[in-house]
């Protein structure tokens, strides 16, 4: 028996040790990662009865370390330590998790309480265990109403990215008349209509457009990692198309 921690702050693994040989001293030696890929390396080899695993960390995050590991061990026990509360991150959860699996999502602003539990449903009870917090934001990410689709949120990378209506066509293989329908469905996810605010004065208050990269900005469903990473392929493309700027 074994545990990993993976986490690139010293400080950080320093304090999940502790933890640890504090309260689970049966559970084995402590193995230590500064990175992503090392975490998956020696997973790996040791096969240790828990991982923890910070969601942000250089090279691999902990996100794609853990979609490794779950791909040569289904049923790998993992926590996920994290400073976010994203529905950017939980989003990317939902598509790796094996429905057989044992799992944790623990807040590093969490008490020492929180974390022990988390530790002990994981490790010793074979319960999941997520923070109340992060599982407001599930219920929401995969909400039929609510939750956002994988075509939605392609929809709104682009109009996040500046694209026009006939650009997103052109990118995405689709009329514009499509686009505008996959915004439409977009805005209601958002509940943009419901927000609409119209004036005699003014007209309407919002634009559609930048109302809805606003509310995904509050509710965390993107980030500038995530924007930087869609610009790169954004310009690839544009390359692709032999684009010219004016």
């Amino acid at each position: 028996m074994s545990i990993l921690i993976a986490e690139d702050m010293a400080f950080q693994r320093d304090y999940l040790r502790a933890i640890v040989t504090d309260n689970f001293a049966d559970a084995g030696p402590v193995i230590e990662a500064g990175d992503g890929n090392t975490a998956v390396e020696l997973t790996l080899k040791h096969r240790p009865s828990l991982v923890i695993l910070d969601i942000k960390m250089p090279g691999l995050s902990g996100v794609k370390a853990a979609k490794q590991i779950w791909s040569e061990l289904l049923l790998a026990r993992i926590i996920f330590w994290s400073q976010y509360k994203d529905e950017i991150y939980i989003r990317e959860l939902a598509r790796i998790v094996p429905s057989e699996t044992v799992y944790g999502y623990v807040l590093k602003s969490s008490p020492d309480e929180k974390v022990i539990a988390a530790l002990r449903a994981v490790l010793v009870d074979e319960q999941c265990w997520i923070d109340p917090e992060i599982r407001t934001v599930q219920s929401r990410a995969t909400n039929r109403i609510s939750g956002i689709t994988d075509i939605e949120y392609e929809a709104l990378l682009d109009i996040a990215l500046g694209l026009t209506d006939k650009a997103i066509a052109r990118r995405r293989y689709l009329s514009e008349r499509g686009v505008q329908n996959r915004l439409r469905e977009l805005y209601s996810k958002l509940s943009i209509d419901i927000e609409q605010i119209v004036d005699e004065r003014w007209g309407s208050t919002y634009s559609p457009r930048s109302r809805a990269i606003s509310i995904a900005i509050q509710r965390g469903l993107i980030n500038a990692d995530e924007l930087a990473r869609e610009n790169e392929a954004l310009q690839e493309w544009l390359q692709r198309e032999n684009a010219i700027p004016v």
